[in-house]
């Protein structure tokens, strides 16, 4: 997965997909991400970086279920008294997390510090499946261009990934929306 130069066919799968769509929001254009990616201090990994810039920046209905958010969106329901987002901060993850499974013996205050860093460091909300569930993609640190779901029980990453994987699929923005596109499940059967 490359996430500094981007694959002319990715774009072009993207632009096929979101094609169709009539509930597609217009692309952002260049200046408007450049300016995004000047305000954070980041590079948008690609190929999210060129689809935003030129084929969509947004989606009214899935994926996820509540729409892809215009980039600098967060979902009505992410909450008001949230820290700021931090999106230069590396993404403290490199494999899944589900808090209650935990093993290390974290103190209270550690876990909420850890927990606080893998929702609001990093990463750039896509989107929710509601419930609390919400769609990343990584932008800074090890798992940059990887899309990760993130709720109350953990933090788990979509696509191929090391140790145990959840979510098959191929890693990076592309092929989570082409996952979406093809109606597939999100988790491995059980």
């Amino acid at each position: 997965m490359n996430t500094e130069t981007c694959d002319p066919a990715e774009p072009a799968a993207l632009r096929e997909i979101f094609a169709s769509r009539p509930e597609a929001a217009p692309p952002a254009g260049w200046e408007a991400v450049r300016s995004f990616e000047a305000e954070h201090g980041i590079v948008l990994p690609e190929p999210y970086r060129t689809f935003v810039a030129e084929v969509c920046d947004g989606l009214r209905a899935g994926p996820p279920f509540y729409g892809l958010l215009l980039v600098a969106e967060t979902p009505s329901d992410w909450g008001r008294d949230r820290p700021a987002r931090l999106l230069a901060e590396p993404f403290p993850l490199t494999a899944a997390w589900l808090w209650e499974e935990d093993e290390e013996a974290l103190s209270e205050q550690e876990a909420e510090a850890r927990t606080a860093a893998v929702f609001d460091h990093g990463s750039l909300l896509l989107g929710t499946d509601g419930c609390g569930m919400y769609w990343h993609l990584i932008v800074t640190g090890p798992q940059r261009g990887h899309v990760w779901l993130i709720d109350e029980n953990g933090a788990i990453p979509f696509g191929s990934c090391p140790g145990t994987c959840l979510m098959p699929g191929t890693p990076g923005f592309a092929g989570w929306v082409t996952h979406w596109a093809q109606g597939r499940s999100w988790f491995a059967d059980a």
